[in-house]
C-alpha cells in the first residue's frame, strides 16, 4: 500500500481532495493535512486519514513524516506557507518527491520537487482551441490508455535492466525522462530508479506492464474490493459440509491476507454456530442475520459496507439460480468451494473459447495464480475455430514474459471439460458473464465451455467479472 501525503488549503486543494475521493485507487492510502477541517462525503475511512494542523509547524509535520510516504502533494493558497512547508519537509525527508501547485511562478532547483504551473496549464489548454496549432502531448491518440507514463520505483524488477532484454510485444518504451531531461531509448540504455517511462501500446497490455513495473501482483482481491466475504445460508447449505467450508474459507483468508467476514443467514444449528465462533481469528468477523432479511438488499449493502472484493460460497449456494443472478449483479469475483481438498491445488485451469473474455481478466488471473503459487494451464480444444483463441494465447504468452510466470498451453483433441474431469488438484477460473446467470437446464445443448461451467461443479471454481 502506497502512502500519499496531501497538504491542502483553499478552493483548489478542497476540489482536488474531492476528485481524489471520487477517483478510487486500490494501491493508495491518503493522509490529508488541512489548516481547517472540512467535511467530505463518501469517504472511505480505510483509504483517507484526515489531520488538522498548520504544516508550517516543523514539530507537528515531523510527527506525521515519521511514516514513509511515496510522495507529497501541496495545494495551498499562500506562497509563504508553501515555501515554508517545502523547507520543513526537506529538513526531515531529503529525497521525498514533492508535487506543488505553483500559482506564483516559483522556482526550485531540487530535482525531486515538481512545480505544476497553473498559468501554463490553463494557457496550454486554451492553445488547443486555436486553429493550425499542433497539440503537444495532450489528449493524444484515441484516449483509451494507449499512451501511459510510469514512474519506476527503486525496488522495481525493471531497475538496472537494459531495454534490449525487456520483451516488448504489443507495447514499446518510446521515451525515458530522467532529471527532467528527455532520453531517447536504445537497446543498450539502462533503466534507473525514478525514471519516468513513456509507454505506447495496447491498453490492456499497458495495464499489465504498469502492474509489472510497480510490482503490484499480490493485490487481489483489489481492485474489486478489500475484504473476503463468506456467505452461508443454513437453509440451502448442507450442514455436514459447513464446517469444512469455513475451514477452507479461512485457508483462502490466509492466502490473500485480507479481512474475512462470515455472513450467516437463516441460522438453525446452534452447534455449527458455536463451532464457527470458536475457530475464527482476530481478522475474521461473524455477522449473523436473525431477521431473515431479503438477500438481494442485504448482499448489496454488505458489499458496499465491507468493501467486499471476493465472495466465497458453497456449490449448493452458487447452484441456486436466484442467488447466482444476484452474485453476478454485484460485479465481485466469486469463489465457489467444492468438496475437494483445497490445500493440495497445483494448477489454474482455463478453457479457451471463441470469445476473448479470458483476455479481459488476464491480469487478475496472473495475480491469483501468483498469490496461490499455482501454475497456469490453457486448455485449447483443437476442433473449434482457432483465430480468437490464438490471439488470447499470444496475449497470455506476452504476460507470462512480463510477469516472469510460465504458462502451459494444452492442445485437446477431446472436449477439455471431459479431460479436466479426469484431472486432480486444479481450480478453474471462468469469466463471470451474463450467460452464467441462465438456468442450467438451458445450457445442456450448448457447446460454449463457459455456459457449461457446471459440468465441473465438483471442482473449485473462481468466477471473475469482465468489468468492475
Amino acid at each position: 500500500m502506497k502512502k500519499i501525503l496531501i497538504i491542502s488549503d483553499g478552493r483548489v486543494g478542497e476540489h482536488f481532495i474531492k476528485r481524489t475521493i471520487a477517483t478510487y485507487s486500490s494501491e493508495n492510502i491518503y493522509y490529508i493535512v488541512q489548516l481547517k477541517e472540512k467535511i467530505f462525503e463518501d469517504v472511505n475511512p480505510a483509504r483517507f486519514k484526515f489531520y488538522e494542523f498548520d504544516p508550517t509547524s516543523l514539530y507537528k509535520l515531523s510527527n506525521l513524516l515519521k511514516m514513509e510516504f511515496m510522495q507529497v502533494l501541496i495545494a495551498m493558497d499562500n506562497v509563504v506557507d508553501v515555501e515554508n512547508t517545502i523547507k520543513n519537509i526537506r529538513m526531515i525527508k531529503k529525497q521525498l518527491r514533492i508535487v506543488v501547485l505553483n500559482q506564483w511562478n516559483l522556482t526550485n532547483e531540487d530535482p525531486n520537487v515538481v512545480l505544476i504551473n497553473t498559468n501554463e496549464i490553463l494557457a496550454s489548454r486554451l492553445l488547443d482551441y486555436l486553429p493550425n496549432i499542433p497539440v503537444i502531448a495532450q489528449n493524444v491518440g484515441i484516449g483509451e490508455g494507449e499512451i501511459m507514463e510510469v514512474l519506476v520505483p527503486f525496488g522495481s524488477s525493471f531497475v538496472y535492466r537494459h531495454l534490449g532484454v525487456i520483451e516488448q510485444k504489443n507495447w514499446r518504451i518510446v521515451a525515458i525522462y530522467r532529471n527532467r531531461k528527455l532520453i531517447m531509448p536504445s537497446r543498450r540504455r539502462m533503466i534507473q530508479p525514478n525514471d519516468l517511462l513513456l509507454l505506447v501500446g495496447d491498453p490492456a497490455v499497458l495495464k499489465s506492464v504498469y502492474r509489472a513495473i510497480k510490482r503490484e501482483l499480490g493485490q487481489f482481491p483489489e481492485p474489486f474490493g478489500s475484504n473476503l466475504y463468506l456467505f452461508i445460508d443454513m437453509k440451502v447449505a448442507k450442514h455436514a459440509t459447513i464446517k469444512e467450508l469455513v475451514q477452507r474459507a479461512i485457508l483462502v483468508h490466509g492466502i490473500f491476507k485480507h479481512k474475512l467476514i462470515i455472513k450467516i443467514t437463516n441460522p438453525n444449528n446452534i452447534e455449527i454456530l458455536q463451532y464457527i465462533k470458536e475457530h475464527i481469528g482476530l481478522t475474521v468477523a461473524v455477522d449473523i442475520d436473525y431477521e431473515g432479511k431479503d438477500f438481494s438488499n442485504m448482499f448489496f449493502e454488505d458489499v458496499k459496507t465491507h468493501h467486499v472484493g471476493l465472495v466465497i460460497v458453497s456449490k449448493e449456494i452458487f447452484g441456486n439460480y436466484n442467488i447466482r443472478k444476484i452474485l453476478y449483479e454485484g460485479h465481485v469475483p466469486v469463489l465457489k468451494i467444492s468438496d475437494k481438498d483445497f490445500s493440495t491445488l497445483k494448477d489454474v485451469a482455463l478453457i479457451l473459447s471463441d470469445n476473448r473474455d479470458l483476455e479481459k481478466i488476464s491480469s487478475t488471473i496472473f495475480d491469483i495464480a501468483g498469490q496461490m503459487n499455482l501454475k497456469i494451464e490453457l486448455h485449447n480444444y483443437m476442433n473449434e475455430h482457432q483465430v480468437e483463441k490464438e490471439q488470447v494465447i499470444e496475449h497470455y504468452n506476452n504476460l507470462s514474459t512480463i510477469f516472469s510466470k510460465s504458462i502451459k498451453v494444452i492442445k485437446e483433441k477431446e472436449n477439455p471439460i471431459l479431460a479436466l474431469k479426469q484431472k486432480k488438484n486444479f481450480i478453474q477460473i471462468v469469466p463471470f458473464t451474463s450467460k452464467l446467470t441462465r438456468r442450467r437446464s438451458f445450457s445442456f445443448l450448448s457447446t460454449d465451455s463457459e455456459a457449461l461451467y457446471h459440468k465441473l461443479d465438483a471442482f473449485h471454481q473462481i468466477f471473475i467479472p469482465v468489468r468492475l
